[in-house]
């Protein structure tokens, strides 16, 4: 009996070492979470994995209150991660990525009434066609803490392209966006996740100061401010997949993908 309780004993002692050498481990590998959307709709037919519906964004937002989540700016992670800042353990960021119309009439007023900031990745070129935002409401979304960035001007996947395709659609988008909200745009996002080393140059050369992907590349760390991981949020997020996803944690536990 005392040999069964000594093993005993010995097992407790193991895995509470376990736990703290794994707890130590994890201390410095913690990574704000960028959640991203595309679609804010009931219209998921055809799209369903790109699309949320505004009951579940509304419901993912009450989440992020309810259990008092620091929503932060883009800007300010980024100005952060340089100056080395230790983030809160509840730290999160809010994207969307295309520029839908559907953002601006189902997201957007949800984003206001909890005052949380976000931001929006353009496809310069579709703005002001049908199902797309217009410029407008880019402005009045923008001047309301639902920032800009730049996602190409046509949506290409860059690494298929020429280089001097590449550069059109970053150094072009840029340019149209700023053109049209009169200051800087400094951030970009790859279509599709996709980059190469030269087309990470390229976004680096048009003046962007970070770019963001999906589950791409080796860097689960997100110390790449030029291949930045986020995680795609889902309709049917539940309460417990929303603290695995929000946890800072998440990119240990996915499969990551090639950079292209």
């Amino acid at each position: 009996m005392r040999l069964i309780r000594n093993f005993l004993s010995g097992l407790t002692v193991l895995a509470v070492l376990a736990v703290l050498i794994f707890t130590f481990w994890m201390r410095d590998r913690y990574v704000v979470p960028v959640m991203t959307y595309h679609h804010v709709s009931d219209a998921a037919s055809g799209r369903s994995l790109n699309n949320v519906t505004p009951w579940s964004f509304a419901r993912q937002m009450k989440f992020l209150k309810k259990h008092h989540y620091h929503v932060i700016s883009f800007d300010d992670l980024v100005d952060d991660l340089k100056k080395g800042r230790v983030f809160a353990r509840d730290t999160v960021v809010i994207q969307f990525d295309d520029g839908y119309e559907d953002n601006y009439t189902n997201a957007f007023p949800v984003l206001k009434k909890h005052h949380l900031p976000a931001m929006e990745f353009l496809i310069s070129d579709k703005v002001g066609t049908p199902g797309f935002l217009t410029w407008d409401q880019v402005r009045e979304m923008d001047a309301r803490g639902f920032k800009a960035g730049a996602h190409t001007r046509h949506h290409v996947y860059l690494p298929d392209v020429s280089p001097d395709v590449a550069r059109d659609e970053i150094f072009g988008s840029k340019k149209i966006i700023e053109e049209h909200l009169g200051h800087a745009i400094d951030y970009f996002c790859y279509p599709s996740g996709g980059f190469t080393e030269e087309v990470k140059g390229a976004v680096q050369e048009a003046g962007f100061k970070a770019a963001v992907t999906t589950n791409r590349g080796q860097d689960r760390l997100n110390r790449d401010l030029f291949a930045f991981k986020r995680v795609r949020m889902k309709d049917g997020d539940n309460a417990l997949i929303l603290w695995a996803k929000l946890s800072g944690y998440y990119n240990f536990f996915r499969k990551t993908k090639d950079a292209y």
